[in-house]
């Protein structure tokens, strides 16, 4: 296929504010829309899969760990990668990659020729090809529209990514409950390969300015100008410890409150509200125009500290749901306003290894808290923990705010 001319796509004086007016964008945007459609569906479809190929649960823990290694793993030479070379060519060969390691699971699964090591294999390989994913994506905005359109593009992209939260889930408990798994697996490997398809019409930038040197050079070179962004790296820091504390109390405490207290249908409700607030928060976002963007993000990320406080507090499903919805309102502001003031501010040859020391420090504590939470919960109990942890969350999501560079970062209005 052809692909779109980048200085088209995105010229230095934009003729528009509407990012989907821009071919290169449409492309980009259906790409993510198909691809995070199926990457939802799969924890569902791969969970169930799993278990009723091998009736252990030992074998889906050591599925989905060989998954999640690599993106810790490999995260920051992605980067430095996608800093180096077209970041186009990377989406495409990294989504052609992940067809071809999701197709083969769903062979094994769906064949009935399940084999563990295998699967654990292929996973760690579509776990490498994720980890090379995640900073190329985060770098590909400003190639394809203009810097004040960056904001309206992130919203769109945040509301894309909260509604195939939802539905994903959904279809994907349709087609295990109907034809299996497998053939779920096999539906998210089409959609790595149709967004690989909608890539391939994009053509950006090719080598950065200052990328000759090793790629060991280019990850010195990420860290060190990480580290001079006190307004990033304040954040970074703060997100390790927030992320460790959410992922604990929210996904392993919160289930096992839940279905002592209010039972699971509840719960999958309260956790819907939090998926409607982050997808319609985003939508809001495409029109909302703020100076101080970041600021405004680190306020709102604190929301995500109340509904842990009112797990803590046993105040009742109600309250819950409603701060539940809050937080995913709050998640949303954060989120669209991160992404913008990352590729508004950092230059675009540093853009992806800035990002992947971000990606970096939010993955890499997440295992901590998921296993810290049990021991500690069966010494204070699990009400104390959600209770304590939603308050430190509160502080470390207001901490960055002492930082001057935080507060004094401007937004394009």
């Amino acid at each position: 296929m052809s692909g779109i001319d980048y200085a088209a796509a995105a010229p230095s004086e934009p003729r528009t504010q509407a990012p989907l007016t821009s071919p290169a964008f449409r492309w980009f945007f259906t790409a993510r829309l198909v691809s995070l459609l199926g990457s939802a569906m799969t924890p569902v479809a791969l969970a169930f899969a799993i278990l009723a190929a091998s009736g252990s649960a030992r074998d889906l823990s050591l599925v989905l760990t060989a998954h999640t290694v690599p993106l810790v793993a490999f995260v920051i030479l992605g980067g430095a990668l996608a800093d180096r070379f077209r970041r186009d060519v990377i989406l495409r060969t990294a989504n052609l990659g992940a067809a071809l390691t999701q197709g083969a699971v769903a062979y094994l699964l769906i064949s009935g020729h399940y084999q563990l090591t295998a699967i654990i294999a292929l996973e760690f390989v579509n776990g490498v090809f994720e980890a090379f994913t995640t900073p190329a994506l985060r770098g590909v905005v400003p190639d394809l529209v203009p810097r004040t359109a960056i904001q309206k593009a992130n919203s769109l992209l945040s509301s894309t990514r909260s509604a195939t939260r939802i539905i994903g889930p959904s279809i994907a408990g349709l087609l295990v409950a109907t034809v299996g798994g497998g053939w779920a697996i096999a539906v998210d490997a089409l959609t790595f390969l149709v967004a690989a398809l909608c890539m391939s019409r994009l053509a950006l930038p090719g080598r950065p300015a200052g990328s000759s040197g090793s790629l060991l050079t280019g990850m010195r070179e990420g860290w060190t100008y990480f580290r001079s962004l006190s307004w990033v790296r304040s954040i970074v820091v703060a997100f390790t410890l927030m992320n460790a504390i959410q992922v604990g109390i929210w996904s392993v405490l919160g289930p096992s409150i839940a279905r002592a207290t209010f039972g699971e249908a509840s719960w999958g409700f309260v956790l819907g509200l939090k998926a409607l607030g982050l997808t319609l928060m985003g939508l809001v976002m495409y029109r909302l125009t703020i100076r101080r963007l970041l600021t405004a993000g680190q306020l709102a990320i604190a929301l995500t500290a109340i509904p842990l406080i009112v797990l803590g507090l046993d105040a009742g499903v109600g309250w819950l749901a409603a701060t539940a919805f809050l937080a995913g309102v709050g998640s949303a502001v954060f989120g669209v306003a991160w992404d913008s003031s990352l590729q508004e501010h950092i230059p675009r040859d540093l853009l992806s290894r800035v990002a992947s020391f971000d990606d970096f420090g939010s993955y890499v504590a997440i295992p901590i808290g998921q296993l810290a939470v049990v021991p500690l919960a069966a010494v204070a109990g699990e009400h104390q923990v959600a209770l304590i942890g939603g308050i430190l969350y509160l502080v470390l999501a207001l901490a960055p705010l002492a930082v001057p560079a935080v507060r004094r970062l401007t937004h394009p209005v």
